[in-house]
């Protein structure tokens, strides 16, 4: 029983558990190859378009995505004599590593010791979570100028300027939300919002300009610009092939994921409505809390894949016009409004 408690203490650890099972890399996993499929199905009912019959009908054409998986898996990985091979093999595993991070800083219950790894810095866990966002596109970046390809280089010109518009935009409208609690911890953020009040109700122009962040930064329609296939075949990726390939443009759907996590917790009051106390045991003070923020996450992704089957493409410069002269004021007014409600002590 000694050995079982220990494996058990390491394995909920949360930066180990967070990171590697859930809201890490096995759920997001799991969320993605729903999302894809949920993607896939409302883009062809809204549409009116047919899809692949012979692949399990019955299962709504769930066994694709295994059947697609399997292909990339066997096809051959083909590293062209042009390119840096050090960092166009790198760029991919890096990416998708730098992608999931985020996770274990995000707590996803307010119950010591699971919500406090690090105590003397996890008071700043939205900081730290908004800062290891930023990291991925840089690998995008560097995908792309190895490939030594021209539509590559194209694309992550483009991703380049996405860059500088998304980001500050995601990171003004999230710190909206620490604001009315004067503080930088997502468990305080969490617990402020309580029945219907919920940061995406009290601040709806902090949310929109999220959202729309969050589309632009992970290349959701009608943001798909670094990738357009009429116009720049793949953007940064088209010299990949075979499982590389996937895992490029799955990073962008894990991407999108852990960003829903993060607008669940401060938009959408997190674990709400569990209120787990103090000394909870692992399941109802830690895993039940994580699975309300996952279901939570899960919507909003649905939503957004839902905006796929509805809009079509931008242009770039349209893109930048609607982030600066759009969501970029939306956000300040946000912020804003997140000050004026930490002034009068709404929350």
């Amino acid at each position: 029983m000694g050995w079982i408690s220990v494996i058990g203490e390491w394995f909920f650890w949360p930066p180990f558990f967070q990171l590697v099972i859930a809201p890490g890399l096995v759920a997001a996993l799991v969320i993605v190859i729903f999302i894809l499929w949920f993607e896939r199905k409302t883009a062809a009912r809204v549409q009116m378009r047919v899809g692949p019959y012979n692949v399990s009908p019955r299962l709504g054409g769930a066994l694709q995505l295994i059947a697609d998986l399997v292909r990339y898996s066997f096809q051959e990985f083909i590293i062209p004599f042009t390119v840096d091979k050090a960092a166009y093999v790198a760029a991919p595993l890096l990416m998708l590593i730098a992608t999931v991070l985020p996770a274990a800083v995000m707590p996803m219950s307010p119950v010591l010791p699971y919500s406090y790894s690090w105590p003397n810095i996890m008071e700043y866990n939205l900081l730290l979570a908004l800062a290891l966002l930023t990291i991925s596109p840089i690998f995008t970046v560097a995908a792309g100028w190895a490939s030594n390809n021209k539509f590559s280089l194209i694309g992550a010109a483009r991703e380049s300027f996405m860059i500088t518009a998304y980001e500050l935009i995601f990171i003004i409208a999230v710190l909206a939300t620490a604001a009315p609690v004067h503080s930088y911890d997502i468990v305080r953020i969490v617990e402020a919002q309580r029945t219907w009040r919920v940061m995406a109700l009290l601040n709806p122009p902090a949310f929109l300009a999220a959202l729309i962040a969050v589309l632009m930064s992970t290349s959701g329609f009608p943001f798909e610009i670094p990738e357009s296939e009429h116009e720049v075949v793949a953007g940064p990726f088209t010299e990949y092939s075979g499982l590389m390939y996937g895992v490029e443009m799955g990073a962008a759907y894990i991407k999108r994921y852990i960003m829903s996590v993060l607008m669940a917790l401060v938009f959408f009051s997190g674990w709400k409505p569990l209120d787990p106390t103090p000394g909870a045991g692992v399941w109802s003070g830690y895993v039940a809390p994580l699975v309300v923020v996952l279901i939570k996450a899960t919507i909003i992704m649905a939503v957004i894949s839902f905006l796929r089957a509805v809009y079509g493409r931008y242009r770039l410069d349209q893109a930048l016009h609607l982030a600066w002269r759009l969501a970029l004021p939306l956000a300040l007014i946000g912020y804003a409004i997140g000050l004026l409600y930490g002034y009068l002590g709404v929350l």
